[in-house]
């Protein structure tokens, strides 16, 4: 017997499927290799097919929808509801069934795969910046351990640099040898940090929605790239706020009896592109902060009322329904007058 509709539980090597009818009769719980996978789908009339959007579901919902099955991608944590009792394979499979006829829970978007490649060079590029980040800050560590420090920044390190290169007398032979090898790593990398951020910045350039982006305050070609290889079009969000939710950007909720109580952020969502937001909405609210910056009346305002980082995750949310707005309308952006400062 063929089944309606299929949960599908991915791994790297061990597959577990689970097969229902459209009674929700159990049809068939079994376990497929790795190169059972397509010859199993490829055999089975189409059906509905669902899998956790987790690592490689994008790769293996375009397989199965180019065999003729319809696929959805549900979120890991709308399915962890439905598992019943101890947590297996079998019972993995046999929760997203369930999920999948619930109508409140939407699917995720497949991705192309072009969409997941370009989203691979910003992951490759914040790695790397990453690695950058923790080498410098050993490299510091090790020189403050003997009485040498500098400001932070580049110019801070660079000075830090020098020093261990004119052979200070602090500095013993033994941590000399090892501040060099830690030096000659991070020149290895700014180079290859330096050569992905111009593929995104030349992209950002040739995309017509990304430029529309980049007029966006407090959005550049870095921003505007992760926003448009995140969500395309962004028509898949019914509202900017629906987007910057995504985001991770509204505060959560705990609400009883009537009474609305708001927490902090939520955090949950795209995790990189929050911080890409959040870090250009930092820099726009730090010139509007100062004496000779101008500022919206909205920027003002909301600086005079909250703390700063509450404005900076504020302006980051504002930025976000912007840039839906943006590439949902087609149109481009319009900067609104500034206010001079008060006297």
């Amino acid at each position: 017997m063929n089944a309606t509709m299929i949960g599908l539980d991915l791994a790297k090597s061990v597959f577990q499927v689970h097969g229902e009818d459209a009674e929700g009769n159990v049809v068939f719980q079994r376990k497929l290799g790795r190169g059972q996978v397509e010859a199993f789908f490829r055999k089975h009339p189409p059906c509905v097919v669902g899998m956790e959007a987790c690592g490689s579901s994008h790769y293996w919902g375009r397989v199965l929808r180019a065999m003729g099955h319809e696929v959805r991608l549900i979120p890991a944590g709308y399915v962890k509801p439905f598992v019943r009792r101890n947590k297996n394979d079998a019972r993995d499979a046999a929760a997203i069934c369930p999920a999948m006829g619930r109508p409140d829970i939407r699917a995720v978007p497949i991705k192309s795969a072009d969409q997941q490649a370009v989203r691979a060079v910003e992951r490759g590029r914040e790695l790397l910046i990453k690695q950058r980040t923790q080498l410098s800050n050993c490299f510091r560590s090790m020189l403050s351990e003997m009485g040498i420090i500098a400001a932070k920044g580049h110019e801070g390190f660079a000075e830090l640099r020098e020093r261990v290169r004119a052979g200070d007398e602090r500095v013993p032979e033994p941590l000399k040898a090892a501040l060099d090898e830690l030096g000659r790593q991070i020149d290895h990398l700014t180079p290859s940090i330096d050569g992905l951020e111009k593929r995104i910045v030349a992209a950002a350039k040739a995309n017509p929605d990304m430029r529309r982006l980049c007029a966006i305050p407090g959005i550049g070609p870095i921003i505007a790239h992760a926003i448009v290889a995140a969500i395309g079009d962004g028509r898949r969000f019914r509202s900017g706020r629906d987007f910057a939710a995504w985001a991770g950007l509204t505060p959560r909720e705990s609400s009883s009896g009537g009474k609305t109580t708001k927490l902090g952020v939520s955090r949950q969502g795209e995790r990189r592109l929050r911080a890409l937001l959040a870090l250009g909405a930092s820099a726009l609210m730090r010139r509007a902060r100062s004496p000779a910056g101008r500022a919206t009346e909205w920027q003002r305002g909301i600086l005079a009322r909250r703390p700063v980082k509450v404005a900076v995750l504020a302006q980051a949310a504002k930025n976000a329904r912007v840039a839906w707005a943006v590439l949902t309308s087609g149109k481009a952006y319009r900067r609104p007058e500034p206010q001079a400062a008060a006297a």
